[in-house]
């Protein structure tokens, strides 16, 4: 993942938030706790994310250590 997007992505929660607080027709209790909740949900989805990013580059990682051990094998062989 681009380190671009990732700090797009925060930078866009921050301002979210702010102009929540600054426009929000709501007491300020319930406006913090929305907030907090969204910021909830946003970070569970990143956090999801970073997960599956984590899993895809494992799993191609250990599928280049299999191609690599297999041709060096064969090489030996040869």
């Amino acid at each position: 993942m681009n380190t671009k997007l990732i700090l797009g992505v925060l930078g866009g929660i921050a301002v979210g938030a702010i102009a929540g607080v600054l426009f929000a027709p709501a007491k300020g209790k319930k406006t913090r706790k929305e907030i907090m909740k969204k910021g909830t949900e946003y970070t569970e989805d990143l956090k999801d994310k970073f997960e599956s990013i984590y899993k895809d580059v494992a799993n191609k990682y250990e599928k280049v250590m299999d191609d690599a051990k297999s041709f060096v094998s064969n090489q030996v062989e040869k």
